[in-house]
């Protein structure tokens, strides 16, 4: 068995799911300049997620549901995870973002299980508020760590694919560390660079 970790938002999916619920909500302009701080490694990553999170409040659940209901994904990626499952990886999704989108991005792509965050609602509604499994900087790397002691899967038989720079922590955990379409400060941790917007050219990777 051997181990396939992606992120979500601009890897697998062609965007920022924050800022499809924001332009949705009418908070577009101020959690874009919140997002490019974040993937370029100038605000820690759990700060910006709140802040972000804080102006979608009021948002109504089922508008959130529809956005996440019509991502788009990027080029080669169903056909990426198609070949690590046949080549006998687990396929796993940690992402910054949310449940509702990742579960989406589920069905969609066929990966095995993400792990992500949740917005919270009430009565139908958001709060502004999230909370979940990948809140900060450190987040995804703690959770590749304790997900390779789990299956007893090797840094040898881990790749890693991610995009931003809280992608950063888990890329000490693999072998094979290939920044997507990245932002600067990944690319100086990966051995692996795409800048074409395909991931089947992972391929010759796995």
């Amino acid at each position: 068995m051997k181990l396939a970790v992606f992120d979500f938002d601009s890897t697998l999916m062609d965007g920022e799911t924050i800022d499809l619920l924001a332009q949705a909500h009418g908070s577009f302009e101020e959690v874009r300049k919140i997002t490019k701080d974040a993937m370029n490694g100038d605000l820690d990553f759990y700060h910006s997620l709140k802040r972000r999170v804080a102006t979608l409040e009021g948002m109504p659940l089922k508008l959130v549901l529809e956005v996440c209901e019509n991502l788009t994904y990027n080029p080669g990626a169903k056909e990426l995870i198609q070949a690590l499952k046949e080549k006998d990886y687990k396929v796993v999704v940690f992402s910054g973002g949310f449940d509702e989108g990742v579960c989406a991005g589920r069905k969609a792509l066929g990966y095995d299980i993400h792990f992500s965050n949740t917005l919270h609602h009430n009565h139908g509604f958001l709060t502004g508020s999230v909370g979940g499994e990948m809140m900060f900087s450190y987040s995804k790397g703690r959770m590749l760590n304790k997900i390779q002691s789990l299956l007893g899967i090797s840094y040898e038989d881990t790749i890693v694919v991610g995009d931003g720079a809280n992608d950063i922590s888990m890329f000490q955990y693999a072998y094979k560390r290939v920044a997507f379409c990245a932002k600067d400060v990944l690319k100086k941790a990966a051995n692996i660079v795409v800048d074409e917007k395909d991931l089947s050219i992972i391929k010759q990777y796995i």
